[in-house]
């Protein structure tokens, strides 16, 4: 996948650390039909077979989309921040790639496809919120987004344990140890950047209003507790 490939390059020096070009507003088509959130059938609780196709395609589409969100993070404010930040986000977006992947292998294993479903843009259009702050992008995508996905990836786990489907239970817990990884990784950045600024970070986060985008993180309230 071309993600994973990038991102093997930087690793390999194969790629100049150099911001010269304009970011699209938004990355191309995918393969899946869009509609409006409030259009998008429910996904039900993984009571049966088409309950999980909806709920894994689901989370196939946040995952396809976090690729470009990593991706657009390096390529629209990486020259803002150290080489460290750029080396960071093409981790997270080959990672993505590769849930993403895993993913779609276990739609096919069921009888579908990442595609055959339609998905909303309501991730992308957070991206597009913050396209011109990288404060705001680094809270709510990262600590905002993902760390929801966080909140409520263990409870899906459950229902397809409950289940018996040991295989997409598998898939989920993997894919949840790499997003606690990618959400500490948005934390860190945003403290960061939050204290060269000159703002400190909780108080920062609490003159925001995230509603627009999720409901409150639990995850994100244990991440900025002090210590």
């Amino acid at each position: 996948m071309l993600a994973r490939r990038v991102a093997r390059d930087w690793r390999l020096g194969r790629i100049g650390w150099t911001f010269d070009q304009t970011m699209p507003d938004r990355p191309a088509p995918g393969p899946a039909a869009f509609l409006r959130a409030t259009r998008v059938p429910s996904r039900g609780r993984a009571g049966s077979l088409a309950s999980r196709i909806a709920i894994l395609h689901s989370v196939a589409h946040i995952e396809y989309v976090a690729i470009d969100l990593a991706f657009d993070l390096v390529g629209r404010f990486g020259a803002d921040f150290p080489r460290e930040f750029a080396e960071d986000w093409l981790r997270v977006g080959a990672e993505e790639a590769m849930h993403f992947a895993i993913l779609d292998r276990r739609l096919r294993a069921l009888g579908s496809f990442y595609g055959a479903l339609p998905v909303h843009g309501g991730l992308w259009e957070a991206a597009e919120a913050t396209a011109d702050d990288k404060l705001a992008r680094l809270a709510v995508v990262p600590m905002v987004l993902e760390a929801r996905g966080l909140d409520v990836t263990p409870q899906m786990i459950g229902r397809f344990e409950a289940g018996g489907d040991t295989a997409t239970v598998r898939l989920l817990r993997r894919i949840l140890t790499d997003e606690v990884r990618h959400v500490a990784a948005g934390v860190r950045w945003f403290e960061r950047c939050a204290a060269e600024a000159g703002f400190a970070p909780d108080l920062l986060l609490s003159t925001w209003d995230v509603r627009p985008f999720t409901d409150d993180s639990d995850f994100l309230v244990a991440l900025l507790k002090p210590a």
